[in-house]
């Protein structure tokens, strides 16, 4: 299947919608800034209590005029250029694939080695968000604003974290099988000249992510990386990866109680040292405004190259030699990035609520990227960590959908890996303002690897955004029906394999996207039950109508977005880690007895809020050897202020054994 790089098939049909959209767009963006003036967000209203009042409605006496005479003069070429942009959509593509071909420009990203399916299997990370970039009146609805500078700095934030590098902590200890968040966030050093370890209280494996330092600007630092005395070049299989060994025994073991004390930084055997000035230090700005050295902000300094070595600790003693003091002194005052615990042992994952998007993320889909000049802002940010992005996806006017289509699907998918296929259809049973966008499902087939016997090893994804209304349960679970029949014949469309003679290996099948319902609300109850339910699991799920204890809500309540508690990451996640913080923050689902305002709600409600933000996995159709299981699961802040719902994040394990497939 072929790939399109452009709109269209030829460059004078390209140069003919690039005319008739110039002619619209000075009246698109008038119309956006004369509705926009009137719809200030929460923040602007907090900003402007020190004005006088008279000065904001002065300023609107003055624009409004100017506005309207500007829109009036502008009505006749954009009525020109909707005469030749609306028939031109019927030779339109339904999305743009942009390759990254300058690879110096990449200089977040480490580069992937290819996977051979050797040894015991490898890890993938998918990451989903709803980023809410709609032109800027509409997004004011949902209380955000700025779309153009929120795409860019939404794409800043998500290629620092993952860019971040990635820390994992073995602990080998045969009797300590507790479960704490404390190893998430905890690196092993000695402080001072203390010999005595600092502990992390965990039975198992654990990954975590420290904070890194992103290139503002976004421009390559080549003198950096050609420094090859200070940042070595990272093995082959670890991609900005720090590895730390400990022999634990039970006298390292902490309970919660004291876990929770040190803000989920690592304990000593003995008593816990006293913090370091500035360790809870946490910006009150407004998040897109962070003070230096948030977490979340692109000017954290609490990683750098240092954090790239390798540490190995065992039987009580460090050897220092090995660790750069720099690393040591950051580590200590690393941030807490994850909050929720792990207490249900009998969870077979990690779960956590996190800072940061993770480290390494090799898939993301994003939802409601409608504004075209933000999709680019966007795009241009997110060149920086992955290769391959798909977006603009979508069809316009009545080309292929029943009703007519002012704008896109919103999604966008960006990867690391090589997209092989793409396809895209649009639901045709939209309603109420949900008919004008063109809301579909984009599936994609990406190449992870290759086996030794030149097999490719594959995977498929598939991103969607379901109606969105509340009460249209029938049109979403039709929809549902439709992303499944879809997905099915994507699938045998684009196999190459016969079950004799398999040219491919399926390592992986995930759906992610805001499907805006939830599985605890009673209005929501025919989707929880759909049929897709049965064929995917979803990790966050016990059943119909039922959520794991630690799941929680990624629908933010809008009015409180940029309160003081909640507008940087750090703050949002602890927060979030509150049942009573959650109350206040969260949307809930809706009920008879309670009132809509989520603000101070002390009633008790079923659920952690509404999640109606998903990741599902599914282990049919897989190769048969091969056996898939979830490794860990994120809600994520990073966001915190720039969209109204929380990203989540799903580590895949792909298990291959020891033997080549």
């Amino acid at each position: 299947m072929v790939l399109y790089t452009s709109p269209f098939p030829n460059s004078f049909l390209s140069v003919l919608h690039s005319f008739s959209w110039g002619l619209i767009f000075p009246c698109y963006w008038l119309a956006d800034r004369l509705v926009a003036s009137f719809v200030p967000t929460t923040y602007e209203k907090r900003q402007r209590a020190d004005d006088p009042c008279y000065f904001h409605a002065l300023c609107i006496i003055i624009t409004t005029p100017i506005y309207l005479a500007l829109l009036v003069a502008s009505l006749p070429f954009a009525l020109i250029g909707f005469l030749l942009w609306s028939p031109l959509q019927s030779a339109r593509r339904p999305y743009i694939y942009s390759r990254l071909e300058d690879k110096n420009h990449a200089n977040g990203a480490t580069l992937l080695t290819e996977w051979k399916a050797a040894g015991n299997g490898k890890s993938f990370c998918f990451g989903s968000a709803n980023v809410c970039l709609l032109p800027d009146s509409l997004a004011r609805f949902n209380n955000v604003f700025n779309t153009q500078a929120r795409a860019k700095e939404i794409g800043r934030r998500i290629r620092n974290g993952a860019s971040r590098p990635q820390i994992k902590i073995y602990i080998d200890s045969p009797t300590n099988t507790s479960i704490s968040a404390a190893s998430f966030s905890s690196l092993v050093s000695p402080q001072g000249g203390d010999n005595t370890n600092r502990t992390v209280n965990a039975g198992i494996k654990r990954t975590t992510s420290m904070e890194y330092k992103g290139d503002n600007s976004g421009s390559n630092n080549s003198e950096d990386r050609d420094d090859k005395g200070e940042a070595g070049e990272p093995n082959e299989g670890e991609e900005n990866t720090c590895i730390v060994r400990i022999n634990g025994e039970d006298n390292g073991h902490m309970s919660d109680t004291e876990t929770d004390t040190v803000n989920g930084q690592a304990h000593a055997s003995g008593p816990a040292e006293p913090s370091l000035e500035g360790e809870a230090e946490i910006s009150k700005t407004p998040n897109h405004k962070q003070k230096e050295g948030d977490s979340g902000s692109l000017d954290s300094y609490s990683a750098s190259r240092e954090s790239l070595v390798k540490v190995r600790v065992g039987d009580g003693t460090v050897d220092q030699s090995t660790v750069n003091n720099k690393l040591l002194y950051k580590a200590s005052i690393m941030k807490k990035t994850s909050v929720r615990k792990k207490k249900h042992t009998d969870e077979t994952f990690d779960h956590e609520i996190s800072a940061f998007f993770p480290a390494n993320l090799d898939f993301l889909c994003l939802q409601e990227v409608f504004d075209k000049r933000a999709a680019e802002k966007l795009k241009e940010q997110l060149h920086h960590y992955f290769e391959y992005i798909l977006y603009d996806v979508g069809v316009y006017s009545c080309h292929g959908c029943c009703s007519f289509k002012f704008v896109n699907s919103g999604l966008l998918f960006a990867s690391r890996y090589p997209v092989m296929d793409a396809a895209y259809h649009c639901y045709p049973n939209g309603r109420g303002t949900d008919s004008l966008a063109s809301k579909g499902a984009l599936f994609l087939k990406v190449q992870v690897g290759s086996t030794p016997q030149d097999q490719r090893i594959v995977g498929y994804i598939s991103c969607t955004h379901l109606q969105a209304i509340a009460g249209d349960t029938t049109v979403r679970c039709e929809q549902l029906d439709m992303l499944q029949d879809w997905l099915s014949e994507f699938r045998k469309s684009t196999s190459s394999s016969s079950t004799a003679n398999p040219e491919e290996l399926v390592a992986f099948d995930v759906i992610c996207g805001d499907l805006n319902f939830d599985n605890c609300s009673s209005e929501d109850k025919l989707e929880q039950q759909h049929s897709l339910f049965t064929h995917y699991k979803d990790p966050c799920r016990i059943g119909p109508g039922e959520d794991k204890p630690w799941a929680i809500g990624t629908l933010l309540d809008p009015e409180g977005l940029y309160d003081e508690e909640v507008c940087t990451p750090d703050n949002l996640q602890k927060v979030l880690e509150s049942e009573e913080g959650r109350k206040g923050y969260l949307v809930y689902p809706t009920s008879k007895n309670h009132s809509s305002s989520q603000k101070g709600r002390k009633a008790s409600l079923k659920g952690n809020g509404r999640r109606i933000d998903y990741m599902l996995y599914t282990e049919e159709g897989l190769y048969l050897e091969w056996k898939v299981e979830v490794e860990e699961f994120s809600f994520i802040t990073q966001l915190a202020g720039l969209t109204d719902h929380l990203p989540v994040a799903m580590r895949l394990m792909v298990s291959t054994g020891d033997d080549d497939p």
